[in-house]
């Protein structure tokens, strides 16, 4: 299989954690979704990541590869078996990559002109980004993970999106207010999977 991101891209990062963790050989592709023809022939939505398999078939959205992977491999399972845990956890990956959306939008729009700038935008993504910080550090309390005492899906998810804001956000010191999620993602940066998948530095 071969999996077609860019090294920078948060949502790429969590399926390459997904494949370093579940220890599953692929190909990697390095293509913009700016100026690659090939990632809009698998994906019509011109988007990383995009997952294509042995047949030449292609699943893209970070979530929909990564429920795929942990499925394909039973190995080291990431998600629960279909209850209300599983749910949780697909909440928290949702919160973790909405975090990432809204600091992807706040970086599109200070790409543009001054005068072009959405101001109210920006300031509602921050607004949401300073909201999910805070849920998941709730959520997460003093428990050894995500979800209590076994790494799973959340704990990806939460770690890429953190990863992402220290990588364009520096100036969002969001560690103070956060300690729990600081515990957390210094547990994660340990693992050979997370330093693995770091962004290069000035990129």
């Amino acid at each position: 299989m071969k999996l077609f991101c860019t090294l920078t891209s948060p949502y790429a990062r969590k399926v390459r954690v997904v494949l370093a963790e579940k220890k599953i050989d692929f190909e990697l592709v390095i293509e913009s979704p700016r100026t690659s023809e090939l990632i809009a022939h698998y994906n019509p939505l011109a988007r990383v990541p995009v997952l294509v398999l042995d047949d030449d078939s292609a699943i893209y959205d970070s979530p929909v590869i990564v429920e795929y992977l942990d499925n394909v491999a039973p190995n080291n399972k990431l998600m629960p078996q279909p209850n209300r845990e599983r749910i949780e956890v697909k909440c928290r990956e949702a919160l973790a990559d909405g975090l990432v959306d809204a600091a992807v939008a706040i970086r599109n729009e200070l790409a543009r002109p001054v005068k072009q700038r959405d101001d109210a935008a920006i300031k509602r993504n921050h607004l949401a980004i300073g909201r999910s910080l805070q849920a998941m550090e709730h959520k997460l309390g003093d428990n050894t993970w995500a979800m209590g005492s076994h790494f799973c899906m959340a704990d990806i998810a939460i770690g890429s999106a953190l990863g992402y804001l220290d990588f364009r956000f520096g100036d969002i010191d969001w560690r103070p207010a956060q300690p729990n999620l600081e515990r957390l993602y210094e547990k994660l940066m340990q693992r050979p999977s997370f330093q693995d998948t770091l962004p290069p530095a000035g990129a």
